[in-house]
């Protein structure tokens, strides 16, 4: 999704406490980095402009949360949503980080000892040209990455509007050793799946009239 240039997001997201500039750094470090670092900790994909992971996060201070994006400006509205966010819930901000990363590159900062236990994927681009499907956060490579981080029985949890992107993440699922615990052809209608917090896209896709798909894969071991 392309964004326009937001030329205060930079200093912002520098200023705030809740901004990791060096992610390599703390590879194998995250959960120190929270208050409460004993607590389940969940990694978000591709936050965009932090609708989903904001929400999530100010609903579980049970759990920490670390929003992952390699914008700038998308950084910066993601910032200043989770800051509205617990702001209207008289929270402070203490089990929600963001970091700017390349995602195809994750494992230069996310590692075994990170023990992460889930990680969300909302609206990833579909890429549905073959040649560049290998990009897909999906893709069997991305989840064999993802496989290093996540603890035994880690969960993924996925949705989008595209068929195609569905239908072809289940077979990346499978052959990546993850079992698909559940799954939706319309999220809409089967209101007890999950706890569901609609996002941005969610919300523009669903008033187009498209299905919103749904899985939960979980890591098994080999």
């Amino acid at each position: 999704m392309r964004i326009r240039y937001k030329p205060w997001a930079r200093k912002e997201l520098e200023e705030s406490k809740f901004y990791r500039e060096n992610s390599q750094e703390l590879i194998g470090k995250w959960r120190q980095e929270f208050t409460r670092p004993g607590q389940p900790f969940f990694v978000e994909l591709g936050c965009g402009k932090g609708g989903f992971i904001s929400q999530m996060a100010c609903t579980h201070p049970e759990n920490n949360y670390l929003g992952i994006d390699l914008v700038d400006p998308m950084l910066g509205l993601a910032k200043r949503k989770i800051e509205e966010v617990y702001k209207e819930s008289s929270r402070q901000i203490d089990n929600v980080l963001l970091t700017r990363f390349d995602i195809e590159r994750i494992l230069l900062i996310l590692n075994k000892q990170d023990e992460v236990n889930g990680i969300y994927i909302n609206f990833c681009n579909p890429w549905p040209k073959a040649k560049h499907r290998k990009k897909r956060l999906t893709y069997t490579r991305q989840l064999e990455h993802y496989r290093e981080f996540l603890k035994p029985n880690g969960c993924i949890f996925f949705k989008t509007d595209d068929d195609e992107l569905f239908r072809d993440s289940i077979k990346y699922f499978e052959v990546s050793n993850f079992k698909i615990e559940k799954l939706t052809y319309d999220l809409k209608l089967d209101k007890d799946f999950w706890e569901n917090i609609e996002t941005e896209h969610e919300k523009m896709f669903s008033e187009q009239g498209l299905k919103i798909k749904a899985l939960i894969a979980k890591k098994l071991e080999i």
